[in-house]
C-alpha cells in the first residue's frame, strides 16, 4: 500500500511540475508585413483594424475602418471596446513602436489573436485622410 501511495505522489508532484514549466511560457502576438496585413483584411470576416496613435494623428490619416485607441490607453480601456479576446486585431501605429506595445498590452490581457503591422508610415494602400 505504502508503495501505491509513494508511486501516486510522484505522478502528482511530476505533474504540477511540468504544469508550472508550461505555464511560465509568455504569451505573444505575431507581426506581419503591410502586405500580410492586407491579405487578412481581404480573407478574414471578422477582424478590428486598430490604431493606436492620438485621435489628432487619427483624424489626419487612418486606414479605412480603423477604430482609435491610443496605446496608453489600451490596459484601461481595451476591454470597452474589444469584447471578443479571439477576435482578429490588427494593430498599427505611424511607425511601429506604439504598435508593438500596444499589441503585448492586449495579449498581456488575454487577448488571442493580435497581430502587428508595423505604421501607417510604410502602409502602401489606401488611407483615409
Amino acid at each position: 500500500m505504502r508503495k501505491v501511495i509513494l508511486i501516486l505522489l510522484t505522478v502528482v508532484v511530476l505533474s504540477a511540475v511540468s504544469c508550472a514549466k508550461g505555464s511560465g511560457e509568455e504569451a505573444s502576438y505575431r507581426q506581419v508585413s503591410a502586405a500580410e496585413a492586407k491579405r487578412l483584411m481581404e480573407v478574414e470576416s471578422s477582424y478590428v483594424i486598430l490604431d493606436v496613435r492620438t485621435q489628432e494623428e487619427y483624424e489626419e490619416s487612418h486606414i479605412p475602418g480603423a477604430v482609435v485607441l491610443p496605446y496608453d490607453e489600451v490596459p484601461s480601456r481595451a476591454q470597452d471596446l474589444l469584447k471578443d479576446k479571439n477576435q482578429l486585431i490588427l494593430v498599427y501605429c505611424r511607425s511601429g513602436n506604439r504598435s508593438r506595445k500596444a499589441s503585448q498590452s492586449l495579449v498581456n490581457l488575454g487577448y488571442k489573436n493580435v497581430v502587428e503591422f508595423g505604421g501607417i508610415n510604410s502602409w502602401p494602400y489606401e488611407v483615409v485622410r
